[in-house]
């Protein structure tokens, strides 16, 4: 079933009978397939409460408000380079000192497609990161990424930048859909996110409604506001 309303999205988010679609669990550990049967964004349930409770606790040691002025230096010390900033400031902020092997567990952290240079990047990763910061790093490299990527294409020099985000968050989502699986029936449901936003008047979906919000929307916000603030005045010049 494809859901393109704002209402009809809201009530299937705030239903706990939908659920994301289950992952392998049968990974060996250290691979991207177990990375990803250990992670709130593919659990459900009591076992996702807790594990979104842990990533909150690092969250909390991390202050949005500094995030934006670090990604725009970062930014502009790197001549505009901004690939890999959203990664390497949080990961400062969480006390994570290595981030070399995120954009191969990124890979196919979201589509489930692993490779052996996926699970390398893994196993690495939980040498010098917990679960709850690598989950975090992932979203980083992935969604920010891809929402300032996005924000560009539609910039102007001089743009506000809280603005521009909003308007990309709202009409044009680094994450298109949202799936869920209907736990009475065993039909998937997928929630056409640009479509839903749409609805006049009503806040966008993007972050996530109902009962897994994103845990980190200002955070996200923060660090991609100050990339684009470092390319649009060009500060990095």
């Amino acid at each position: 079933m494809l859901i393109t309303r704002h209402s009809q999205a809201r009530a299937v988010l705030s239903d706990s009978r939908y659920v994301p679609p289950p992952v392998r669990q049968d990974g060996r550990k250290g691979t991207l397939a177990w990375l990803r049967a250990h992670v709130s964004r593919f659990s459900s349930g009591e076992t996702h409460a807790e594990r979104r409770r842990l990533v909150a606790e690092r969250l909390a040691q991390v202050n949005p408000a500094k995030l934006r002025p670090a990604a725009r230096a970062m930014t502009g010390e790197r001549d505009g380079g901004w690939r890999g900033v959203p990664t390497d400031v949080l990961a400062a902020a969480l006390g994570v000192p290595d981030t070399r092997a995120v954009p191969a567990a990124a890979s196919g952290y979201l589509s489930g497609e692993g490779n052996p240079q996926a699970d390398a990047a893994v196993t690495e990763l939980l040498k010098v990161a917990d679960l709850p910061a690598i989950t975090l790093l992932l979203q980083a490299h992935t969604a920010t990424e891809a929402l300032i990527e996005t924000a560009l294409s539609h910039a102007a020099p001089g743009d506000d930048v809280d603005a521009l985000l909003h308007e990309t968050l709202t009409l044009d989502p680094p994450l298109k859909a949202t799936r869920r699986l209907d736990t009475r029936t065993g039909d998937e449901v997928t929630i056409d996110l640009v479509a839903a936003n749409r609805d006049a008047d009503l806040p966008h979906l993007t972050f996530g409604y109902g009962l897994r919000p994103c845990p980190a929307p200002d955070h996200a916000l923060a660090l991609a506001a100050g990339v684009l603030e470092a390319l649009l005045d060009g500060s990095h010049r």
